[in-house]
């Protein structure tokens, strides 16, 4: 058991770490985020100390929430306000004596009400997506900045003062009134979709999928639409989206962990399940009024899972839905996948001159996608310098391992003169 301890104390914390952090939060307060994160991280750090020398207990997750209470009573101890919380925090690290249907239904309440603290208005507006990942899903640092395209120091000064807004005490720890939630709820779907990308496919490591993520943004949509005030068309269109898109998971890498493309995808080993769930919630999404991005990106994965191999995809029914993407939402991602349709439908210079525009773009940059774009274009233009150029510009940026020796496995192709793979 001691060789699995690492794999045991990890799972904790992908699986727990925000429900610990949301309910310890409950009885302390915003305004004591730091102290929580840093008594849950502490007790877990202490298992990985004290198990392997006195045995995993048998229930270690309940070992780590008492190691953290206990944590925290010291901590508000030394502040001299130990007293007003300490019978909460008793109860709440008593988890032995709590059915499992209990216990869902606290962590459940706890998780969504954090979501909600992190993205109130008095937290500054470009620190909500960050604080949300750093406390309910327990990215660190890079991550988040990876996830977000941002400098790993602008994302820790974003942490710095949406702590110090939350420490003002005007925060409630709460589900937002009816009033408030569309826009609340609006950065919630955000957060978790953001969650669930870099599950899909890493933007760093050694590893293009982290599946535990994928199911954590699965977990959390889910979660909204067992609450009647959040259940609305376009929770049920993300994870319409989500479902459809991690269906493919059994069939991104190959044995070696070596990356498919779509077009090298054995669509047996898709997800049947959630394949069905997906379209089952894409169905739900479709019964109201609204069509937001979550749709259209929803109808553009259903599109996918309805060919029955690569050549028989509809890409002209996929890029009318980009094209009305980019009416909700005109993004340079949005812009760059667009382009990608574009080439299917009208041809490889039809996709470069769509793509032409974002190459003067801020905020792709070190983006790797678009030069292994555009270097895909112009090889099947038959402009292998070209593509040469673009691929080695890629391999310069940050990318997942995976996604290097893919290109580089491009790269010496194109040099050989061989002719351009599928997508």
């Amino acid at each position: 058991m001691t060789g699995n301890l690492p794999h045991l104390v990890d799972d904790l914390f992908r699986h727990r770490y925000g429900g610990m952090v949301a309910g310890l939060c409950r009885v302390l307060g915003p305004g004591k985020l730091d102290l929580v994160e840093d008594v849950v991280q502490e007790a877990l750090l202490r298992a990985l100390r004290v198990w392997p020398a006195e045995g995993v207990p048998e229930n270690p997750e309940a070992w780590v929430f008492r190691v953290a209470r206990n944590l925290a009573l010291d901590g508000l101890r030394r502040q001299k306000v130990a007293s007003r919380v300490e019978g909460e925090l008793q109860q709440w690290a008593r988890h032995e004596a709590v059915s499992d249907a209990e216990e869902h239904e606290g962590l459940r309440d706890d998780t969504l009400r954090m979501l909600f603290l992190c993205s109130h208005p008095a937290v500054p507006a470009d620190a909500r997506v960050p604080l949300i990942l750093k406390t309910v899903c327990g990215f660190g640092v890079p991550a988040i900045a990876a996830a977000l395209l941002q400098k790993e120091a602008t994302i820790a000064q974003r942490l710095v003062r949406a702590k110090a807004k939350l420490q003002g005490g005007e925060v409630a720890l709460e589900v937002p009134a009816a009033h408030e939630l569309g826009s609340r709820l609006a950065l919630v779907l955000q957060v978790i979709y953001l969650l669930f990308n870099e599950g899909h496919r890493a933007h760093r490591g050694e590893d293009l999928v982290q599946k535990e993520l994928v199911d954590e943004a699965v977990r959390l949509a889910a979660l909204l639409l067992e609450l009647p005030a959040t259940a609305t068309p376009t929770v049920h269109a993300l994870l319409a989206l989500m479902l459809l898109l991690g269906a493919r998971l059994p069939a991104r890498v190959d044995a070696t962990g070596e990356i498919l493309t779509l077009a090298q995808q054995d669509r047996r080993l898709w997800h049947r399940g959630w394949l069905a769930a997906g379209f089952r919630e894409f169905e739900a999404s479709i019964a109201g009024n609204e069509l937001t991005p979550y749709h259209c990106e929803a109808a553009i994965a259903a599109a996918h899972a309805c060919a029955k191999d690569y050549a028989s995809t509809d890409w002209p029914r996929i890029l009318a839905e980009y094209d009305r993407l980019v009416e909700l939402s005109d993004t340079p991602i949005v812009r760059l996948n667009r382009a990608v349709a574009v080439a299917k439908v009208a041809g490889p210079a039809a996709g470069l001159a769509a793509l032409q525009p974002l190459h003067a773009d801020r905020a792709l940059a070190e983006y790797f996608l678009l030069p292994a774009t555009a270097a895909q274009l112009h090889w099947e233009c038959g402009d292998r310098q070209r593509a040469a150029r673009c691929l080695e510009q890629a391999l310069a940026m940050p990318c997942a391992e995976p996604e290097r020796r893919l290109l580089q496995r491009r790269l010496a192709a194109c040099r050989a003169g061989e002719p351009p793979p599928a997508w």
